[in-house]
């Protein structure tokens, strides 16, 4: 009560009547509606009835692909007997061509489960990150041929039926995961990465080489950047060099700041053209909000599952959507990690911040951006029509401050006419719940909170 009463009092002191102009050209087609709700882990099937995990949930927001990074830490996903190459693959010594020395029954399972709610796995090649003292998936491969065609095997488990398999038909085969993080650290603490650079470059180049030949019609790529651009600048100066295949570049980003992950997707875009890997997919493939790594991170934890997490989430959707980057995942989906916000912890139903990926697969069922403008900074617009001429529109607002309190008014105004408006709104008040809106003079007008988003369907 006290906060609506400053909500409303704050709405009168700074002129929430004045509105902001959004507009929406519904004549200029951008380009398609980019898949940027994926996520990291897939989803948890509990119980015969599938009523007890978050299926139901995972299936609704038509999340495309998850990624398979650090799936291992959990019970839910194979209670760590799973994804990994090295528990896929537990005796490096032992024949890399017999089906016994491969245990797929647990990975088996979880991607089962992902493919009954319509998401594709996204396969990363490697290992969990390993914050213990004691190290062990982690450091470079005996033999980096062997370990190819240890993956060469799991992909013929998965696509080709190889050793009572199947025919998934996945697509993204990652090499690695962030080998720059231990750039500093590999022989004293290294956590994904216990080799030099040179040897990562490598083991890349013969991993790559030896997948592309062998599948293709599959897309094979990485290195799961952490955030080194030096380092991704050296990495992909070796691969052109010595003639490397990357259908894809899989890169990380932890902010704040949309516009900075935005920002970061022109950097790599940038250095793939530079090297010539400039038809090569951009994916930034870990996200999420981190404010600080020391004494800031509770703050951090604290704001993932709330409305700011939402509106976070929304602004860098919205923002790499206009960025030159091709997907987006989430991390991380699996509810029982520490980076989870989009599901509660308790129970696994979804929080405000799983609403944006919901809202978004409503965007990409229609299928085609047109063009949006609005000149508040804090305020992202994206509008997208179906074939029929429908049209939705998503708008957030999103504060880094805690300190921005007043609601603002906003007219949405758009070229075409329609008959019928209503919207799904998150804010402090409610989450994703459906408001009317009247349409007067081909303009709907909204009112935000800050850190709130909309979702406006106008038929």
């Amino acid at each position: 009560m006290i906060r609506k009463l400053i909500s409303a009092a704050a709405a009168m002191a700074f002129g929430l009547t004045a509105a902001a102009q959004i507009t929406v050209h519904t004549g200029t087609e951008v380009g398609p509606i980019k898949l940027m709700h994926a996520g990291n882990n897939g989803p948890v099937i509990a119980g015969d009835d599938q009523t007890h995990g978050n299926s139901i949930w995972y299936k609704m927001a038509e999340i495309p692909y998850a990624r398979t990074h650090d799936g291992s830490f959990y019970s839910h996903y194979g209670s760590g007997n799973a994804l990994d190459i090295d528990k896929i693959f537990p005796d490096f010594d032992s024949n890399a061509k017999k089906p016994s020395s491969y245990d797929f029954v647990n990975t088996d399972w979880i991607f089962e489960a992902m493919l009954s709610c319509g998401t594709k796995p996204f396969f990363r090649m490697g290992q969990k990150i390993e914050h213990d003292p004691i190290k062990y998936g982690i450091y470079p491969p005996k033999n980096f041929k062997k370990w190819a065609q240890i993956c060469e095997h799991i992909i013929m488990h998965y696509n080709y039926g190889w050793a009572d398999g199947h025919e998934m038909g996945i697509e993204y085969w990652e090499i690695w995961n962030e080998a720059d993080l231990d750039l500093d650290t590999w022989n004293t603490d290294p956590k994904c990465w216990g080799g030099t650079k040179e040897q990562f470059f490598e083991f890349y180049e013969v991993v790559a080489k030896y997948l592309k030949a062998r599948f293709p019609e599959l897309k094979i790529g990485g290195p799961a950047l952490a955030w080194r651009v030096d380092w991704a600048e050296e990495f992909l100066a070796y691969m052109s060099a010595h003639q490397v295949p990357i259908d894809f570049f899989s890169w990380h980003s932890y902010s704040t700041s949309p516009e900075y992950m935005a920002e970061m997707a022109e950097s790599i875009h940038g250095l793939l053209v530079k090297y010539g890997y400039g038809e090569a997919e951009s994916i930034l493939d870990e996200w999420n909000y981190v404010k600080g790594w020391g004494d800031e991170f509770d703050y951090t934890l604290n704001v993932f599952p709330t409305e700011k997490g939402a509106a976070f989430n929304a602004a860098v959707i919205q923002r790499c959507q206009d960025a030159p980057v091709d997907m987006l995942m989430y991390y991380d989906m699996a509810p029982e990690s520490l980076f989870n916000g989009v599901w509660d912890l308790r129970t696994w139903k979804p929080t405000p911040a799983y609403y944006p990926f919901y809202a978004w697969s409503r965007l990409v069922r229609y299928g085609t951006q047109v063009k949006s403008e609005c000149p508040e900074k804090d305020v992202c617009v994206t509008a997208a029509k179906d074939a029929s001429g429908r049209l939705r529109i998503m708008v957030s607002r999103y504060n880094s401050s805690d300190n921005v309190t007043a609601p603002k008014k906003y007219t949405v105004t758009f070229d075409s006419d329609f008959i019928q408006a209503y919207g799904h709104l998150t804010d402090p008040f409610r989450t994703y719940s459906e408001i009317p809106l009247e349409i007067k003079d081909r303009s709907v007008t909204i009112a935000l909170e800050p850190n709130s988003f909309i979702l406006i369907d106008l038929k």
